[in-house]
């Protein structure tokens, strides 16, 4: 797997369970005792976080922290497709 595939999957899921929350970056960021532009730096994808601030991220977010690391389903393709509706 490349390292990059599971940062943006890290971003991705930081700024949708963010949204889903209901809460700003900077509230994020001090909630979980962190620089708002760190959190920015994360969600674009251009940093990489810790354990301790994957823990902290969650803790927040009220959700495990594998939830922050989770790679998308994969999507099928078109002959996955052809062949499922057989």
């Amino acid at each position: 797997m490349d390292p990059r595939e599971l940062r943006q999957a890290f971003a991705a899921n930081l700024r949708r369970l963010r949204h889903a929350k209901g809460i700003s970056q900077e509230d994020l960021a001090y909630e979980a005792g962190v620089n708002r532009t760190y959190v920015s730096k994360l969600e674009k994808g251009t940093s990489y976080p810790g354990l301790e601030i994957i823990a902290k991220l969650a803790t927040v977010l009220e959700v495990e922290p594998a939830e922050l690391i989770r790679l998308p389903a994969p999507q099928p393709t078109p002959r996955m497709r052809r062949s499922a509706s057989k």
